[in-house]
């Protein structure tokens, strides 16, 4: 059913739902994309996440109230069912290790009952948010009988399937980026070839997230408008720590198993231009900003993608803005000298790399494509052109044919990161691979007997969510009872400590044993998938 008011009397309300107070780059880059279409739709933005839990209902109704939307656009970023650091009341992996692997039945019902906090709470965000959708959408009929709602966003991309029974019939469920999705819908025309599907229409099309975006030159976001449309803008500018998110590309060309990156953006990366990426910045920089993160599923995506951050780096040094800093998610095989030095010039204060594993053996069955060794030449690079910061390595250990070798491996690995940055200057993340939905490993799982077709991935019942934690035996056993000790010897340092513990019970390997891939033909690799 299309929307019968005419386009000039369209109003876009876009609900942030609540979540941690992380920039909103989606609603506003979509909203700042509609009026440079679009430049007579009214729109405003709401975000909950500047809003006290007890208000979001209340906050809500007087924003619908007062704007009277006649299209409302939710976003839903976060279905983290798990993590490795604290949220929903408690630390989502120990409750699940203290439940799973301790022997002290205290700590084992420690563990289900901070555990039980964690099942509850989940469940409540998951109806809360669904009551605020399903809220939104009658109050704004009061004033709009053909109102509609649209609801996309990074947990709706990835549970877009089970969110669809949940949502009222004729809500819009999109995948992935939106704008060309608005942009027809606004127009009138048949929008349904994008990324999405009508709740009571139809069925999502089979394997829909793994269609391709539609292409889109993305232009330097108009943040004069944003400020006009978004009343709570000042408090994302508040804190001088505070990173705002700036996109320089979209897409990433990678089949890491168990990443859902590729599939939600999208394996063609798209980038946007050096000069509109610059004015974003200048935008933010004009007021008060000083902390970017590069919101890019990966910054240098691939090595045919290097100019690209060569020339965007390079007009950052020529811009003038010379007391900023940034950060984001790196690739770091794809680094040379030159962009060392310009990272170091720019600012660059962090970075993630999320090798996953020390072993380059269990790097090639996870389908992550890069060379360790050439990591560590680069990382070496990086550290002589004067990076001296921190740096952030995830671990995901027990993936596909983890065993004690693999784990000596990935030890003898770290050990080298820090003896190039400094041993205060690494930091490992250490966490078990959520397993889902539309990854290579779900199909691994699928195929092995692991999970059954149909499973419920936003399940959180103990028989379903230890498969999905990913920490099979044989060796589950062994890392529960290490991360266990972890948290009981130091928990403010739980990465180091994990590291520690391994190293002590199982020794340390040759480097040169981690850098090498012998190859094999049998096993459970996931290459076979």
């Amino acid at each position: 059913m299309e929307v019968k008011t005419p386009m000039m009397e369209n109003r876009i309300l876009y609900v942030r739902l609540p979540c941690n107070p992380i920039f909103p780059i989606g609603v506003v880059y979509l909203s700042d994309h509609v009026h440079k279409i679009f430049p007579h739709i009214e729109q405003r933005i709401f975000d909950l996440g500047t809003v006290p839990p007890l208000d979001y209902a209340s906050a809500l109704d007087r924003c619908i109230d007062e704007f009277q939307p006649t299209l409302l656009v939710f976003s839903w970023r976060d279905i983290q069912i798990y993590a490795p650091v604290g949220g929903r009341g408690g630390n989502p992996l120990q409750n699940a290790f203290e439940f799973y692997y301790a022997k002290n039945p205290l700590i084992k019902l420690r563990g289900a009952l901070g555990g039980l906090r964690i099942f509850i709470a989940y469940y409540v965000e998951l109806w809360r948010n669904l009551g605020l959708i399903k809220r939104g959408l009658k109050r704004a009929a009061k004033y709009h009988a053909d109102a509609r709602a649209v609801v996309g966003g990074g947990a709706v991309s990835v549970f877009y399937e089970q969110l669809g029974k949940s949502l009222p019939k004729g809500t819009i469920i999109s995948v992935g980026e939106g704008e060309t999705l608005l942009e027809k819908f606004l127009s009138g025309k048949e929008f349904r070839d994008e990324r999405c599907y009508v709740v009571g229409e139809a069925k999502p099309r089979h394997r829909l997230i793994h269609e391709q975006p539609t292409p889109l030159e993305k232009t330097a976001c108009n943040y004069d408008y944003i400020e006009t449309i978004w009343p709570e803008f000042n408090y994302y500018l508040q804190d001088q720590d505070f990173y705002i998110g700036v996109q320089t590309k979209r897409g990433c060309p990678h089949n890491c198993c168990y990443c859902v990156y590729t599939v939600v953006e999208g394996k063609q990366v798209r980038i946007n231009p050096a000069d509109e990426v610059i004015a974003e910045m200048r935008q933010l920089y004009n007021r008060g900003i000083r902390n970017f993160w590069f919101t890019d599923a990966q910054f240098i995506p691939a090595k045919k993608f290097m100019d690209d951050a060569v020339e965007l780096l390079q007009k950052i040094v020529d811009s003038g803005m010379t007391d900023i800093h940034w950060a984001a998610y790196i690739r770091a095989d794809n680094l040379t000298p030159e962009l060392c030095e310009l990272m170091a010039k720019t600012g660059m204060n962090y970075f993630e790399i999320g090798i996953t594993s020390g072993s380059q053996e269990l790097v090639r069955k996870m389908r992550m494509g890069y060379n360790l060794r050439t990591v560590l030449q680069n990382c070496r690079d990086l550290k002589a052109a004067g990076f001296n910061d921190l740096v952030s390595v995830n671990y995901s250990f027990n993936v596909i044919d983890e065993r004690p070798e693999t784990i000596r491996q990935t030890i003898a690995y770290h050990r080298e990161l820090e003896k190039i940055f400094g041993a205060d200057k690494v930091e490992p993340a250490i966490f078990f691979i959520g397993l889902q939905p539309h990854t290579h490993l779900e199909e691994y799982a699928l195929k092995e007997g692991i999970l059954k077709p149909g499973y419920n991935p936003m399940s959180l019942m103990p028989w379903t969510a230890k498969k999905l934690l990913w920490n099979p035996e044989p060796l589950g056993s062994f890392f529960g009872e290490v991360c266990l000790q972890a948290w009981r010897q130091n928990p403010n340092d739980f990465g180091r400590e994990v590291m520690n513990i391994l190293e002590e019970r199982l020794g340390r390997a040759d480097l040169e044993a981690a850098l090498s891939a012998p190859m094999e033909t049998k096993g459970k690799q996931l290459v076979e998938v």
